[in-house]
């Protein structure tokens, strides 16, 4: 990891030698060297936060993060997993978020917390495998298996799997669901920092069914595809944070029939359409894509 950041310290000097210190404070003109550079290859080899006060940069798919500050792997209520992928980093606001519902999780039977997977990369931006989203430091990953022991070793965390709780392609749950995923869930929807949760189509039907009491915290459960091993909370833009970008509240109401309607779509898929075009290939980010400050970001010591 040492070589790689010294090799992209390397890159990031040459492109941004024809700036002086006073420029570059003023976060100058993107150089054309760096502006045509896959964010991805130089994002994704730092192996440390800048040097800067924490501060959300850009959107949540197109963006970075200053000041990150990273998870601890262990702690008395949760443990961060796939530790080798460096992605336990985050705003801290982020931070304060997972410990605190990770203490509402370990008052449910069964658990002693929460088990977290991917947030960021240490300086965010787009990384070199997986997510899309996950750059600004505001989106976790929270494994739906529950947090049944937490002395698990660094090899356990890369070796042991979260468990699905899907049937039918999503349609449904399975037995692995329970009442204790519902009130984590609620629990998460109901904290004014979270902007979204978003979970499998069938979840989301099972979460309406089951809710006796007051709805409003449904609105922002959303379907989307996957996330059926792990839920994905993405928290809103933090307050005086005016370079971060906020994506468009949920739709009015709980949202249970939209969720029913993806629902009646797996298990009724309309038949394709033998005239559409073929999807295009979605290009990399490259640092011109990426709000100025990123640079800056990545320049820091």
């Amino acid at each position: 990891m040492a070589r790689r950041t010294a090799a992209l310290g390397l890159i990031l000097g040459l492109a941004l030698a024809a700036c002086g210190p006073a420029e570059r404070a003023q976060t100058p003109p993107l150089d054309p060297v760096l502006s045509s550079k896959e964010a991805k290859q130089l994002f994704g080899y730092v192996g440390g936060p800048s040097r800067q006060s924490a501060a959300v940069i850009g959107g949540y798919a197109k963006g970075c993060l200053a000041g990150g500050v990273e998870l601890p792997e262990s702690g008395p209520t949760w443990q961060a997993m796939r530790l080798s992928r460096n992605r336990n980093w985050a705003h801290p606001e982020t931070i304060a978020f997972l410990q605190d519902l990770s203490r509402k999780a370990a008052q449910q039977p069964g658990w002693q917390g929460l088990y977290i997977g991917d947030l960021s990369q240490p300086r965010g931006g787009p990384m070199l495998t997986g997510h899309r989203s996950h750059q600004s430091g505001l989106d976790a990953d929270i494994w739906m298996r529950p947090a049944d022991r937490l002395d698990l070793t660094r090899s356990e965390r890369e070796s042991l799997s979260s468990i699905s709780m899907r049937r039918s392609n999503g349609a449904f749950t399975n037995g692995n669901w329970t009442a204790q995923h519902h009130a984590i869930l609620k629990a998460a929807a109901r904290d004014p920092r979270v902007a979204r949760i978003f979970v499998f189509p069938g979840a989301k039907v099972r979460m309406c069914a089951d809710e006796t009491g007051d709805r409003a915290w449904l609105r922002k459960i959303r379907p989307w595809w996957g996330h059926h091993y792990h839920f994905h909370v993405r928290l809103n833009c933090p307050r005086g944070d005016r370079a971060c970008e906020a994506q468009s509240p949920p739709p009015p109401g709980d949202g249970c029939a939209e969720a029913q309607d993806w629902v009646d779509r797996i298990l009724n898929p309309p038949p394709p359409d033998p005239d559409a075009p073929p999807p295009k290939p979605r290009p990399e980010l490259t640092m011109a894509d990426l709000p100025r400050q990123c640079a800056a970001v990545l320049q820091s010591p």
